[in-house]
């Protein structure tokens, strides 16, 4: 079966424009939520990981007509840093200078791509919502026409004229982690060459002001496994991986590979619409799937030699309940093995926590680094997990990725370097 390679990395986040941004934001270890420039969010703890009001996109601010929210906008720009990444460029289609649509037949544009075996799968929890929200409060888009409320890979599919499968996921925060397995799919059962896969998430009031009232949110700083951890905090932005198969990549001469996507696993709680399973049997299913699809053994890469687990970027978002199941599970199963916390850096960036954490992975196996934590503080009792706060050589050649969601949603996902 051929391998799922990552080929183009693209990011928007609270560290700024651009994955090189993220990488030296993840080195810094240094961050805060800020207070949300927003005069209706009337609730306790209006808290959030922004991206920086200069690095936010310049639109567009509509496509074929219909107006665009900031969670378009953030998956465009993610998506266009990826795609020229990996070396690719967008296809002639309804935006090109014809007008005429896009190409009709495999490698129509001379480019070495046959548009319709590219795809895109994105993911989000809240999308566009921002538009709906301006709506319901008199802040219309000048256009005045509605919109849908997920539209991203519609969006990302119509700007780059992918003919594949253009899918939306939003099965909340394992949104894009199950955007990137699906991406996977795609390409090992042959129906896709190329995807570009990830997720975006921008600031909401409905959403912040939920996780208010449900009394979610840390007044301080998102601070997974802490003993004072109060909640969690949300962030913003996109993560974009373009994801394509070896021979393909090998055809074209991509010029970087960053790893491959070595193992995916799903699997379902059923126990409760918000609340993790205490005893997280399924989130374990979920790692021990991903890990013996991918063909590793548990525990660290000290004990497993060079080329066992390195290290998790677990899930972990500050909450109570959350963590200690979370943390119980990868004791057990990859015990000593060093966590990086993504969520600690940019907050819990919702739908599109998994493709971030997926980024982070990738950097990390591509640089052979281990990036310092942000510090948490003191760390809770019950969550025996290694946090480290110094930066480290890699010491296996895979990295674990879990993503939880309300429902009971869950998948974790391994990542390897890349094949010499």
């Amino acid at each position: 079966m051929d391998d799922v390679l990552v080929t183009g990395l693209g990011a928007l986040s609270p560290l700024g424009a651009g994955v090189d941004a993220f990488w030296r934001g993840m080195h810094a270890a240094d961050t805060a939520p800020v207070r949300v420039p927003d005069p209706l969010a009337h609730m306790d703890h209006p808290l959030m990981y922004l991206v920086p009001e200069a690095d936010l996109p310049d639109g567009p601010e509509e496509q074929d007509g219909l107006p665009l929210g900031r969670g378009s906008q953030f998956a465009l720009a993610a998506a266009r840093e990826a795609v020229a990444d990996a070396g690719l460029a967008a296809l002639p289609g309804p935006e090109g200078p014809s007008g005429q649509g896009g190409p009709s037949g495999p490698d129509a544009t001379g480019t070495g791509l046959d548009p319709r075996r590219v795809a895109v799968a994105l993911s989000t929890g809240m999308g566009d919502t921002d538009l709906h929200e301006g709506w319901w409060t008199g802040e219309a888009p000048a256009s005045g026409r509605w919109a849908p409320a997920f539209p991203l890979a519609s969006v990302v599919g119509g700007w780059f004229g992918a003919q594949g499968v253009n899918t939306c996921v939003s099965n909340a925060c394992a949104a894009s982690g199950y955007a990137l397995s699906m991406a996977a799919d795609l390409i090992r059962s042959g129906e896709a060459d190329v995807v570009i896969a990830g997720g975006a998430e921008a600031y909401s009031r409905v959403a912040l002001a939920c996780f208010n009232r449900l009394g979610a949110i840390d007044p301080e700083r998102c601070r997974p496994f802490a003993a004072e951890r109060r909640g969690t905090v949300f962030g913003e932005g996109a993560a974009v991986l373009v994801l394509e198969s070896a021979s393909h990549a090998r055809a074209r001469g991509a010029r970087t590979v960053y790893g491959r996507l070595a193992g995916a696993g799903w699997s379902c709680d059923a126990y409760h619409a918000t609340a993790p399973e205490p005893s997280g049997e399924q989130i374990e299913r979920a790692m021990r799937v991903a890990l013996g699809e991918a063909g590793v053994g548990a525990g660290s890469g000290s004990e497993s030699g060079s080329g066992g687990l390195g290290f998790v970027i677990p899930h972990g978002t500050g909450t109570a309940l959350n963590d200690v199941v979370e943390s119980r599970v990868l004791d057990a199963l990859t015990p000593r093995t060093p966590l990086y916390s993504v969520k600690a850096l940019i907050g819990h960036t919702g739908g599109a926590a998994g493709a971030f954490a997926a980024l982070a992975a990738s950097l990390v196996l591509h640089h052979k680094t281990l990036p310092p934590n942000v510090p948490v503080g003191t760390p809770d009792p019950e969550c025996a997990v290694p946090l480290a706060y110094g930066s480290a050589p890699m010491t296996g050649a895979y990295g674990l990725v879990n993503a939880y969601a309300f429902g009971g949603n869950n998948i974790s996902l391994v990542f390897g370097e890349a094949a010499a």
